[in-house]
C-alpha cells in the first residue's frame, strides 16, 4: 500500500544545502577532521554518510575514513517485526578507539535505532566520542537520546510518519510527511 504524502519536506535541492551545512557544522564542531571517521547505519543513514564524506573530504581537502554499520540483530525488536531478518555486511575498515565518531541516520524517532547502533559501535571498540548527525529529527522520543546534527526538526503527530527517499535506493532525492498505514485488525 502507497502511503499518502501530506507534504514535502525536503526537496532535492534542499537536501543538498542541509547535507552541506551539516558537512560545515561537523567540521566546525570538531575543529577539523584529523581525529575523525563517519559511520552511517544502513540502509539510508549509510548513503546520506557517503554523501557527508564527499561534502567533508572537499570542503577539507582530506579523506575522512566512512564505515557502514547493519545494526539488524541489536535491534530490541527484530524478532517482533522480522520473520525472517534482513541481515546487511558491516564495514568499518578501520580502528575506531580514541577517534571521533559522527554516526549518520536518516530520522531520529524513538531512539531505538540510534541505541542499537551505539551498542553495536561499541562491539568494535572505545571511540573518544560518538556524536550522532541525523537527516530529520520527528520527536517522540522513547529513550533520552538527541542527536548533536539536525538537517531539519519536524514534529510529526499521532498518525505520520517521515519518509526520506535517496537516489541511491529509491530513485529520487525528497524528504516527504506521510499518513503512517493503518495496523490491519
Amino acid at each position: 500500500m502507497q502511503a499518502k504524502i501530506k507534504d514535502i519536506i525536503i526537496d532535492a535541492e534542499g537536501l543538498q544545502r542541509t547535507l552541506t551545512r551539516l558537512a560545515v557544522e561537523i567540521i566546525e564542531r570538531n575543529k577539523g577532521v584529523d581525529h575523525l571517521v563517519v559511520v552511517g547505519v544502513r540502509t539510508r543513514g549509510a548513503t546520506l554518510a557517503e554523501r557527508l564524506v564527499q561534502k567533508i573530504n572537499a570542503l577539507e581537502n582530506k579523506n575522512v575514513p566512512l564505515g557502514l554499520l547493519d545494526i539488524t540483530l541489536y535491534r530490541d525488536d527484530f524478532r517482533k517485526r522480522l520473520k525472517q531478518p534482513q541481515v546487511q555486511v558491516t564495514n568499518i575498515p578501520f580502528l575506531i578507539n580514541n577517534v571521533d565518531v559522527i554516526l549518520v541516520d536518516d530520522v531520529l524517532y524513538t531512539g531505538r535505532t540510534s541505541r542499537a547502533a551505539l551498542d553495536a559501535l561499541m562491539d568494535f571498540g572505545r571511540p573518544s566520542s560518538i556524536q550522532l548527525a541525523v537527516l530529520v529529527d520527528r520527536g517522540h522520543r522513547e529513550l533520552p537520546i538527541s542527536a548533536d546534527y539536525v538537517g531539519k526538526a519536524i514534529k510529526t503527530s499521532v498518525g505520520e510518519e517521515i519518509q526520506v527517499r535517496l537516489k541511491e535506493v529509491d530513485g529520487e532525492d525528497c524528504v516527504y510527511l506521510v499518513e503512517a498505514p493503518r495496523e490491519e485488525e
